[in-house]
């Protein structure tokens, strides 16, 4: 099978499919899965179908070199994550090393975005981030006898007047979502701003000039405050829900992320997943939602990694479809449905299981649509 004639110059250029085999040629993103049977990402489980968005970019005779080693790199990164800590607080930070995680979706991402030969410089924005914790050392840092509250109040005005770090809202703006590009611009968002103000607690730490318990307070997403910190001694219960973890910080990145670049019509009503069955394109009109198939793909990829939910098999699977990839599409669906045993009453949650059992058997007469013609033809 040769490959798909899709433009790399779009990342919107594909095509809804219909049920006649001229309009699953594959003129969408990439190549027909049966052209190679080489499962380049290893799954969590080795009972998990392949994950195919660097296989068939390659295939397609786009060069996946940076991003493979990116991918490769955040595996070995969240393999560090054990079930204590990914549980544990931000500002403890144990396991893996965050700000590299955020680092290396980004170099994957714009390998993908950018086709660059060159690849994002990961060890150049992580000596940024040591940086701007030596800069309050140098400036901000109060007498070894301040109370928590001073030191937390200088690191604060350090970070958010002396160096201007500020809240962007991502529907305006999808750098705002990527550690690298926050620091460059001092402008992120609140997912971000909280990971930049962990990192510099955690080499004031190592540094030895953190010498209390100090936790960060993530304010809720409609609030339009900033992350701050405060002596988890003098701490409420209520605060409690505010406390971001090591995974779900990962987990919170890579769903923004999926949900900027989704490439289907957005719609605050519906899910993700509802908005791709009803197979709706997003348009790239550079404004609110973006679209983009190889990092919405790449997304979902890697929260499958990541073992987030048993939902993202669900959303892997239906951009599969919009894909061609039938197959692998219908090994996610089964896969997923296997681990669902919520009985919910959600009203959103009941049209998903619908759509999934509409969707499981568009594809699988499809799939014996392509049998049949495959035996006529022979």
């Amino acid at each position: 099978m040769s490959c798909s004639t899709w433009s790399t110059s779009s990342p919107l250029n594909f095509k809804s499919h219909s049920h006649s085999s001229s309009c699953r040629s594959k003129r969408i993103l990439l190549c027909n899965p049966r052209a190679s049977s080489v499962i380049t990402d290893k799954a969590p489980s080795s009972d998990l179908p392949r994950l195919i968005l660097h296989e068939s970019l390659d295939a397609a005779g786009i060069n996946t070199q940076h991003a493979r080693a990116a991918r490769e790199d955040f595996c070995s990164q969240i393999g560090r994550l054990t079930e204590i800590n990914a549980e544990s607080s931000i500002a403890i930070s144990r396991g893996a090393d965050l700000a590299k995680v955020a680092l290396l979706i980004a170099a994957e991402d714009d390998s993908l975005a950018s086709h660059s030969s060159v690849p994002l410089s990961v060890s150049s924005f992580i000596d940024n981030l040591d940086d701007l914790s030596m800069g309050f050392c140098s400036t901000y840092l109060p007498r070894s006898s301040a109370p928590p509250e001073i030191f937390l109040g200088n690191l604060e005005r350090y970070l958010y007047v002396h160096k201007g770090f500020h809240r962007m809202d991502s529907a305006l703006d999808a750098r705002s979502l990527y550690l690298h590009t926050t620091l460059t611009s001092r402008s992120g968002s609140l997912i971000m701003l909280s990971l930049i103000y962990s990192e510099v607690l955690k080499m004031l730490r190592i540094s030895g000039f953190l010498n209390f318990d100090a936790e960060i307070y993530f304010p809720d997403i409609l609030q339009k405050s900033l992350p701050r910190g405060y002596d988890k001694k003098k701490s409420k219960i209520s605060d409690e829900t505010h406390i971001m973890t090591s995974k779900s910080l990962l987990v919170k990145i890579l769903k923004d992320l999926k949900d900027a670049f989704w490439p289907f019509l957005y719609d605050p009503s519906s899910s993700l997943f509802l908005r791709a069955v009803h197979g709706k394109y997003a348009q790239h009109t550079g404004s609110f939602k973006f679209g983009d198939m190889h990092r919405a793909l790449a997304a979902c990829e890697r929260l499958i990694l990541l073992n987030a939910d048993k939902k993202e098999l669900r959303d892997y699977a239906v951009l599969l479809y919009h894909c061609g990839y039938y197959e692998d599409c219908i090994k996610y669906l089964t896969l997923f449905e296997e681990q669902e045993t919520e009985n919910q009453t959600n009203p959103i949650k009941r049209l998903e299981d619908e759509a999934v059992k509409i969707l499981k058997t568009r594809v699988n007469l499809i799939l014996a649509q392509d049998g049949w013609s495959n035996s006529q033809s022979s």
